[in-house]
């Protein structure tokens, strides 16, 4: 009888400890994921993407950045048809070089596209445009915001961006060197846009 009892106590102790260790096995591995390892993803993914192939990542319009563009002769470059590119930000900050490839919210680059060609990626609100990017007539210069992951920010549908008309003058582009350039070569400020209309890049990397 008491070697039954002995045997019978020996099995339950057993038992408790096994169901013990997985029970804190399982809550260890419970909060590893409740520490923000794998954070839930930021908007919506769709299936929209720009012109290089990157998707449109949408985001309810009250929590969406928004970015406009203003474009004008750069007065330190008199006669070099070179371009001062400024640009207005609101729920957006730039993300620092090697940031991780995540989205998150209100953070990222912001592209710059002439007709539709992407000529550089911006880390900063001011650029120079160089005056070869931005030849005579009339060009649409755009700006578009995207997360560190490489997607579009976008409403509705529509990526979040910006588009200033610019024309560079045949007499600007003919100055003498130390000449002001022509008040007929400054852009138009740049206008808010949610759309994919005016200097938008369709799927083969055109102006629309």
């Amino acid at each position: 009888m008491s070697w039954t009892r002995t045997s019978l106590t020996a099995l339950a102790v057993c038992v408790l400890l096994l169901t013990g260790t997985a029970g804190c096995g399982s809550g260890a591995a419970r909060n590893q994921g409740d520490g923000g390892i794998s954070p839930s993803p930021v908007g919506k993914v769709l299936d929209d993407t720009d012109g290089d192939g990157r998707h449109y990542r949408e985001v309810p319009e009250d929590d969406a950045p928004d970015v406009a563009v203003q474009v004008q002769p750069d007065p330190d470059d008199a006669g070099g048809g070179g371009w001062d590119v400024r640009l207005t930000l609101r729920d957006f900050r730039f993300s620092p070089p090697g940031m991780k490839a995540q989205a998150v919210a209100g953070r990222g680059l912001a592209y710059l596209f002439v007709d539709g060609r992407l000529v550089a990626r911006l880390r900063a609100p001011d650029h120079r445009l160089p005056s070869g990017l931005v030849p005579r007539g009339t060009h649409q210069v755009t700006v578009r915001l995207y997360a560190d992951d490489g997607t579009v920010w976008a409403v509705d549908g529509k990526p979040v961006e910006s588009t200033a008309d610019v024309t560079a003058s045949e007499a600007e582009t003919a100055a003498a060197p130390g000449a002001t350039p022509s008040t007929a070569a400054l852009s138009a400020p740049g206008t808010r846009f949610r759309t994919g209309g005016q200097g938008s890049p369709d799927r083969g990397g055109k102006a629309s």
